[in-house]
């Protein structure tokens, strides 16, 4: 591996602000130069993302995030993730469509990061929505150059652009993929976006949070709200008006457990974020510095454990406000060690394991197609995270793509296609149902120690994700690297769970590992029975991890961004 870090770490001893891209981090510290505090910027720098990472993030998509209050010494989270409309149902799938989720309006579910963002600024912010909105609304009315991380997945999913008039419209130049450097202007998103704002201005008199409330309204229930009910209604859609107005997102209490002198909280189980608190319990009692940083013994070892976990997510994991689900059970210490023990230091397991044994909870298990292919990114989802100098933390994992589903003529966007990540399965915990959240995927972290450590991080990357922060994590926490290094060192994969994705298919055994990882460790992993697949270096296969790493005894605030995506930090 090339020893030398390809982007240097940033420091600052006032506020900072890391992101998917550099004019979201842009967008966030001047919210932050601005007076406002680290929910201002990192609403700012999220909906900035919404178009500079359009591909990727959706302003009409999820957007969940964790919030760590100073004041009140707390963290809160805000789900920004929407239910499947009242009109789904599992059979439609499962007899009209093959037990499949198609490409389309059919996989539409209420879009929730409006009714997020605002939640945030009028529950925890200080400035109003127009001023916080306007970097996003400058980048998508007068345009950006595309970077080549976004030319890259436009240029893989052009076809699926082509399906749908309005979204080639947007996204393609001339009916061909833009090249890097092309601009792209998204006026529609813009006067959407501006629509909000000049709601919110007009109700200005009534107060912050009535004008904020406003800005939701123009959404849910307004103008916008009854063009994406026209559309559904005119195309086959399930979406109704009151699907829309009935959503509010909640802000609820996180999970976290105490892992190497630290808490480490988590979004709760309707995302995956509780894998990463789970591979952390796994991994508590073993002393991972004997086995050597990426050597053959660590890289097995974290692979089994992913394995294992990922398996109990597929039988456990879905709405927890709609199914039973063990959270408490499967973040104990005494779950961790039965876990641990299925761990065999000598072989791999061929697949995915068996999940945990917990009686009475659990759905049927998903058997999925086999996928022999070479791994490659995931196109979903952007991350950005913010801390100001009074000690507060946003960490935000906005998402959903632009090429599932058509976006709404005139809007600019496509409403949240997030139901790729249920499943048309009986009994699946995961399982199609009217007013259920899909298993979301994005899920970021934050870390804390008083007065020591706040540290928030996340990243896209699908199931990669938890994947990658917990190798970010490990570097940085247990093998003392500074945070650039230990986002930049060389990590891994593994695909032996069904695919987040529709149509959930597997890679039973497979294990890819970035180039500057020595070949001698992907000799001995192959003779322990790992299907080994070498990745080019700083592959963005494995995750696009950003974080902020707070030194609260010297007053030290450093950046990292992942130079395998499109991040950057900046700071003051």
């Amino acid at each position: 591996m090339n020893s030398l870090p390809q982007q240097p770490m940033v420091t600052a001893r006032r506020h900072m602000v890391v992101a998917g891209h550099y004019l979201a981090a842009e967008a966030g510290l001047k919210m932050l130069e601005a007076g406002g505090n680290a929910i201002d910027a990192g609403v700012a720098a999220g909906m900035a993302l919404s178009v500079v990472h359009s591909d990727q993030v959706q302003f009409s998509g999820v957007a969940p995030m964790l919030i760590y209050l100073a004041e009140q010494d707390e963290v809160v989270s805000i789900a920004g993730l929407g239910y499947w409309p009242k009109a789904a149902s599992l059979g439609m799938f499962r007899d009209q469509h093959g037990g499949s989720i198609p490409l389309g309006l059919l996989r539409t579910v209420v879009p929730a990061g409006p009714d997020a963002w605002i939640t945030a600024l009028s529950r925890f912010g200080t400035m109003p929505f127009a001023e916080v909105a306007a970097p996003a609304i400058r980048y998508a009315s007068e345009g950006f150059t595309v970077h080549p991380v976004m030319a890259k997945f436009i240029d893989r999913y052009q076809e699926n652009y082509r399906r749908w008039p309005s979204n080639a419209e947007i996204w393609l130049k001339d009916g061909q993929p833009p090249a890097v450097g092309d601009l792209l202007v998204q006026s529609d998103l813009a006067a959407s976006m501006q629509y909000m704002a000049d709601e919110e201005t007009g109700a200005a008199g009534r107060g912050r949070k009535a004008a904020l409330k406003a800005a939701r309204d123009a959404f849910y229930v307004g103008d916008i709200a009854r063009k994406i009910v026209a559309f559904h209604g005119e195309n086959g859609g399930l979406m109704t008006a009151a699907d829309l107005a009935g959503y509010h997102t909640p802000v609820e209490k996180p999970l976290s457990i105490d892992f190497a002198g630290v808490q480490v909280y988590s979004c709760r189980p309707w995302c995956q974020g509780p894998t990463l608190l789970q591979m952390l319990k796994v991994l508590e009692t073993i002393d991972l510095p004997t086995l050597g940083h990426n050597s053959a013994d660590y890289v097995h070892t974290l692979a089994e454990t992913i394995k294992l976990v990922f398996a109990d997510r597929e039988r456990f994991y879905g709405d927890p406000d709609v199914i039973d689900m063990p959270i408490e059970r499967l973040l104990s210490s005494a779950f961790a060690a039965e876990r641990r023990d299925r761990i065999d230091p000598a072989r791999a397991w061929p697949g995915m394991p068996p999940a945990g044994e917990i009686p009475g909870f659990g759905g049927v298990p998903f058997t999925p197609a086999v996928d022999r292919s070479p791994s490659v990114a995931a196109a979903d989802t952007s991350y950005t995270c913010t801390m100001d100098r009074a000690g507060n933390v946003c960490s935000i994992t906005p998402s959903d793509v632009s090429f599932e589903s058509p976006a709404i003529p005139g809007l600019g966007f496509c409403p949240s296609a997030r139901g790729s990540q249920s499943f048309a399965l009986d009994g699946h915990a995961s399982a199609v149902a009217p007013g259920k959240r899909p298993r979301l995927t994005p899920n970021p972290a934050l870390v804390l120690a008083k007065d020591r450590l706040a540290m928030p991080f996340g990243a896209p990357g699908g199931d990669a994700q938890p994947q990658g922060m917990l190798q970010v994590l490990l570097n940085h926490l247990v093998f003392d690297m500074d945070i650039q290094p230990a986002i930049e060192a060389p990590r891994f994969s593994t695909h032996s769970q069904p695919n987040s994705f529709e149509p959930h298919a597997s890679k039973p055994g497979r294990l890819a590992i970035e180039a500057g990882i020595d070949p001698g460790v992907g000799e001995d992993l192959t003779a322990r029975g790992h299907d080994i697949e070498w990745l080019s270096e700083r592959s963005d296969a494995v995750a696009g991890v950003c974080a902020i790493s707070a030194n609260l005894e010297t007053g030290l605030i450093s950046g990292g961004a992942d130079p395998r995506r499109s991040g950057r930090a900046m700071g003051f």
